[in-house]
């Protein structure tokens, strides 16, 4: 009996970053090299494809002490105006990717006046840029915890950044909503990313229609970390791994129907990888199992 392995058909790269990858490989074809400000995407298997190809990661110290006309290409996270600055400065042709929703959400910090909160991750690369984009009047918002930052006596706006899951945004705004003084209200602008924001609901079907699921994401991926707990909320048996190596065979059964899903920060190729090895290393593990049952060390045969 094979095992059945399937893929979650809206895992993969999110729209931002297969524009900004595309853009990296074209731009790759052209020139033997091009610096990229920060990881374009945080996956280091594809970073490590990507790197073979010419694609280096540089930080703003290094972008600083870049030769005047050299390209550098600016992910989709998006990046703050001083980036821009320094660009100008030192004559830098940026190549930039910024997703058009981060952008959107770009400009409506910038046009919005009064207290902001921006719900996010402190010191993301996204939430770095709409903090510049604010001008220091941006308060951000990790967790529920936090909310006692805001100043509850003055109207307040808020946003959140793209990738966040759209049931906790909803919560911190309920929370921070009932704790507003007077008149003052709050404001909110539904930032998340619409292409994030289905994927969870997908994501629940997917993880509970799956007896054990292999969830593959980069460390550094927020939202990798976001929709791993939601598949483990829904399915006690997912496991997250970086690469195949962390795969463990005692993980899986015999009547397994086993799902594979990713961040939208995860290649598709990696998902395809992770299939079939799966097909071929598992029915040989299961096989094996079988015949050591049967016959002992079955080696010997």
């Amino acid at each position: 009996m094979r095992v059945k392995v399937e893929i979650d058909k809206d895992s993969g790269f999110c729209n931002g970053v297969v524009r900004a990858i595309k853009t990296a490989e074209s731009n790759l074809i052209k020139h033997s090299a091009l610096y990229t400000l920060g990881a374009i995407v945080h996956n280091n298997s594809e970073l490590d494809r990507l790197r073979k190809k010419g694609l280096e990661v540089i930080n703003k110290e290094q972008m600083e002490n870049l030769q005047e006309g050299t390209s550098v290409l600016i992910r989709a996270h998006g990046e703050p105006p001083s980036t821009y600055e320094l660009a100008k400065r030192r004559n830098i042709h940026l190549i930039d990717c910024t997703c058009p929703v981060v952008l959107q959400l770009q400009k409506k910090i910038a046009d919005t006046r009064g207290q902001i909160v921006i719900f996010g991750k402190i010191g993301h690369a996204e939430v770095n840029g709409l903090v510049g984009r604010a001008e220091g009047r941006a308060i951000v918002v990790e967790n529920l915890e936090q909310i006692d930052k805001v100043d509850f006596s003055q109207p307040v706006n808020i946003f959140s950044q793209t990738t966040k899951d759209p049931d906790e945004f909803e919560e911190v705004c309920n929370k921070i909503r009932k704790k507003m003084i007077g008149d003052n209200k709050l404001t909110v602008h539904n930032t998340v990313c619409r292409q994030v924001a289905q994927r969870h609901s997908g994501l629940i079907e997917f993880a509970t229609s799956h007896s054990i699921i292999v969830f593959i994401s980069g460390k550094d991926s927020s939202n990798g970390k976001v929709l791993y707990e939601l598949c483990k909320q829904n399915n006690p048996r997912s496991y997250y791994i970086q690469s195949l190596s962390q795969i463990d065979m005692k993980w899986f059964r015999k009547s397994d129907n086993i799902g594979i899903c990713g961040a939208t920060s995860t290649p598709k190729w990696q998902l395809t990888s992770c299939t079939k090895f799966l097909k071929i290393h598992l029915n040989n593990y299961i096989c094996g199992k079988f015949y050591r049952l049967l016959y002992g060390n079955y080696s010997r045969f």
